[in-house]
């Protein structure tokens, strides 16, 4: 019998198309709670999560500030692929393992999303624009709390592609010393 956990991992890809139904506070709860219960160097517990819906202004205001910071053209999609959910993780600044600690929760929530049903997409293509000369701005309609920054962001949703996991190279990719 496999390991449920493992077969988790195996299913699981980057979803880029959803449905229009909405996620319910349970969904929602169980993939929030999956991110808190990550571990955190030295058990700081400095992981902030800003959940955003799909529809809400500033999210279209980011996308442009991403598309003008990377010269890009109107795209067919925005960055999170109308996902009905954003959850966007930020992380004291003074802290150095923030990043860190900021992907090993945003993995927990990928894995519980995937084991009730929902497609994911992690997302770090508008760190530049959170990071850059509107961080301020953003950090506000956010509301990032003081101190904290963005890391990374987690798009959520019911998935309406069957889009299949990647394939890697195990010999290429792994090394094993004696």
């Amino acid at each position: 019998m496999q390991n449920q956990v493992l077969s988790t991992i195996e299913q699981r890809s980057s979803a880029r198309e959803y449905s229009a139904e909405q996620l319910t506070q349970s969904e929602l709860d169980t993939i929030l709670n999956a991110g808190l219960m990550a571990p955190t160097g030295m058990n700081r517990q400095e992981v902030h999560f800003t959940v955003v819906k799909g529809d809400n202004p500033v999210l279209a205001e980011l996308d442009e500030e991403k598309r003008r910071l990377r010269g890009q053209e109107e795209q067919p999609h925005n960055f999170y692929y109308e996902a009905p959910v954003l959850i966007f993780l930020s992380a004291e600044d003074d802290f150095k393992w923030k990043s860190i600690d900021s992907g090993i929760a945003v993995e927990n929530m990928v894995l519980a999303a995937e084991s009730i049903g929902l497609g994911t997409l992690i997302i770090g293509c508008v760190y530049d624009a959170l990071h850059g000369e509107k961080q301020e701005y953003f950090s506000g309609k956010l509301q990032i709390p003081e101190g904290y920054s963005f890391q990374i962001a987690l798009a959520v949703g019911h998935k309406a592609d069957n889009k299949t996991p990647h394939e890697y190279d195990y010999e290429k990719q792994v090394t094993i010393l004696e």
